[in-house]
């Protein structure tokens, strides 16, 4: 996963940290209860945010590539998620709205769409490497 998507995730996660910790403040001080329980929401929204912070950069993946085929994860709208490299008929690259795309358009009309920008490394390594896998199908 590309770091400039792993940052949009992670700070928009201390975003949700801190609404929660406005909810919390408005219930403590509205219920007339302690400021230390305050504690209890930071510690966990700041663990959860560090804790999400490390699986997105060591754990989580958008694009596998393999011998047989790809996967793709963590990408609304990719249509199609996975498919044998024998499926795919074509590879397309294509900007929308200013953002690069790679296109894979199957034999029965389906596509997988994977926005180049939340895949980590060199867009034109990326597809030379899908390109060179397409050719050495079976």
């Amino acid at each position: 996963m590309a770091p400039p998507l792993v940052a949009r995730l992670v700070g928009s996660s201390f975003v949700g940290v801190a609404l929660l910790l406005f909810v919390t403040t408005a219930v403590v001080y509205a219920a007339g209860l302690s400021g230390d329980l305050l504690v209890i929401p930071l510690l966990l929204g700041v663990a959860g945010s560090f804790t999400l912070g490390w699986w997105l950069r060591s754990r989580a993946w958008v694009l596998r590539l393999d011998a047989d085929g790809y996967a793709v994860r963590l990408v609304r709208g990719a249509r199609v998620t996975d498919a044998a490299w024998s499926e795919v008929r074509e590879v397309l690259t294509t900007t929308t709205s200013g953002h690069p795309y790679l296109v894979l358009r199957l034999g029965d009309g389906r596509e997988t769409v994977i926005p180049v920008e939340a895949v980590a490394g060199d867009r034109e390594q990326l597809v030379r490497e899908v390109r060179a896998r397409l050719q050495r199908r079976g």
